[in-house]
């Protein structure tokens, strides 16, 4: 007769408040995504201001959306919150230098993101076939 033993991992509080946080960005950007690929008027026009023609707002929604679904899968979850940092630097440098508007928002979530990519830079790491010694 053989004995299994079941052993689980404990599950420690921080991970839980990342996974949180990740989620609620997620979150975030499904909804922006979706308004700019849904054609929301003040997403067209904005895009317009910017002056790159829309198909840079199917691009950008279409990141965002993949970035959030991203940030729900854990082999993903740390490329997927660095890709939404470089998306929300360039959201930076478009509100600041093209639109004149507060870099507040974007800058927010970049932080979040960043953090979220190196608290999951193990991921990073497996996703780009980095050896840790």
């Amino acid at each position: 007769m053989s004995t299994t033993v079941t052993m689980r991992r404990a599950v420690r509080p921080g991970t839980v408040v990342l996974w949180v946080v990740q989620v609620v960005l997620a979150s975030q950007f499904v909804m922006a995504g979706l308004m700019k690929l849904s054609g929301n008027p003040g997403m067209v026009e904005m895009f317009g201001n910017v002056g790159a023609g829309q198909w840079l707002r199917y691009l950008v929604g279409a990141l965002e959306v993949a970035g959030a679904l991203g940030l729900l899968i854990p082999r993903l979850c740390g490329p997927a919150a660095l890709g939404l940092v470089a998306l929300m630097a360039g959201a930076i440098v478009t509100n600041v230098f093209v639109l004149g508007e507060s870099p507040a928002i974007p800058l927010a979530y970049l932080l979040v993101a960043g953090v979220i990519a190196w608290l999951r830079r193990s991921a990073l790491a497996s996703a780009f076939g980095i050896l840790r010694r």
